[in-house]
């Protein structure tokens, strides 16, 4: 039984409008129609011609089932070739070595060939809304977005981005500060996004540094504008961050930019993240100057870099056993008023730690009272 015209014409419709509406390309689905029927065939029927093609017309949607065989002097392998003899019944023109068709579509293929074309089609349909969503997320990737906390399990907090699209937010990624209740409209960052066979899985994060930059380019025109520069960003998320400003135009103070009129566009991005208490400091070229500012709000009397900087600093090994890369050594002792020095240290160690991390040195804090006669010393010398 041959393929009804009416399923012929629905789908050549189907391809039509698949083209037109959803960019996928005809020759695309008769592609994989093709290889489809041929499956079907093999699964179906005694695979006595394993060599076989389908034949379409575009035009009608038509097919076609033939076997190949190769001509040749004496058969070895029936499956697979026919004799010369036999295949100049059909064309004398043939000759050893040529490929013989023939048509070997069975009479009661037509409804499978029916169903196989509507599965192809609802296959690719199902592929290109996958890949059309895929792209719009991916395109997504180191941005903000909104959603809407869905629901969660053992590991994760879910999304909802729309589109049918859950993201996913796992511990490290949660506020610590926050709590994340069914419904909640929350905006995150996107950190990675992955292709599978249910569709894109995206993965968010409101830790990530990146997700106060991007908030800062939002609050702050200056910075997408490019006229001020996010040198660097470190964070404990919930608690404290640091972030380093800079500006090449001398007219325009990077810090007070970043602040605001009255601290207006700095304290729209603490209330966003929940009361995250947020340093800005000034990026500077000088690591001496640069470790001052880092260190803010604490005073700084002065600051002695370590006599072996620039040395290799062997890592050795980490958790796992598994050697770490060397990296050039870089240190400093940071000396300051004796009624500045928890301030300098911060709570838990978080103001020297977080200073450290942004300016790239290991930085010991100590009380002037300690170091006084050394220090004065070194100033007399000098």
């Amino acid at each position: 039984m041959a393929v009804k015209k009416k399923d012929r014409l629905e789908l050549l419709e189907a391809m039509d409008v698949l083209e037109r509406e959803k960019g996928i390309k005809k020759e695309i689905i008769i592609d994989a129609l093709k290889t489809a029927l041929v499956n079907a065939y093999q699964k179906n029927y005694d695979d006595s011609n394993a060599n076989v093609e389908v034949v379409i017309d575009e035009n009608t949607g038509a097919y076609k089932l033939m076997a190949l065989k190769t001509v040749v002097d004496e058969v070895t392998n029936p499956v697979e070739e026919i004799s010369l003899a036999e295949a100049t019944l059909v064309n004398r023109g043939y000759e050893v070595g040529d490929q013989f068709r023939v048509e070997v579509t069975p009479r009661d293929f037509g409804r499978i060939a029916a169903q196989t074309a509507k599965n192809v089609v609802l296959q690719k349909l199902r592929e290109e809304e996958r890949r059309v969503v895929y792209e719009k997320y991916n395109r997504l990737q180191d941005d903000l977005i909104n959603g809407t906390v869905s629901r969660e399990d053992s590991r994760y907090i879910y999304v909802d981005l729309g589109d049918g699209v859950e993201a996913a937010m796992n511990i490290r990624d949660r506020m610590p500060n926050e709590n994340y209740r069914i419904g909640d409209r929350i905006e995150v960052y996107v950190t990675r996004v992955s292709e599978n066979t249910r569709g894109p899985q995206v993965f968010v994060s409101r830790t990530a540094p990146d997700l106060l930059k991007r908030l800062f380019e939002k609050e702050v025109p200056e910075i997408s504008e490019g006229l001020v520069e996010v040198k660097g960003i470190v964070r404990e998320a919930g608690d404290r961050a640091k972030i380093a400003v800079f500006s090449r135009d001398e007219d325009i103070d990077p810090v007070g930019t970043c602040v605001g009129p009255r601290g207006t566009r700095v304290q729209t991005i603490v209330n966003q993240l929940g009361g995250e208490n947020i340093d800005i400091v000034k990026f500077e070229e000088e690591p001496e100057q640069f470790i001052r500012n880092a260190l803010n709000p604490a005073e700084v009397q002065a600051v002695i870099f370590d006599e072996n900087n620039g040395e290799v600093e062997e890592m050795g090994v980490d958790e796992e056993g598994n050697e770490r890369d060397p990296r050039i050594h870089r240190g400093c002792a940071v000396i300051v008023p004796d009624d500045q020095l928890s301030l300098a240290i911060g709570k838990r160690g978080q103001n020297v730690r977080l200073a450290a991390q942004l300016t790239g040195y290991k930085i010991d804090i100590k009380p002037y009272s300690e170091v006084a006669e050394d220090y004065q010393e070194e100033e007399t010398a000098e």
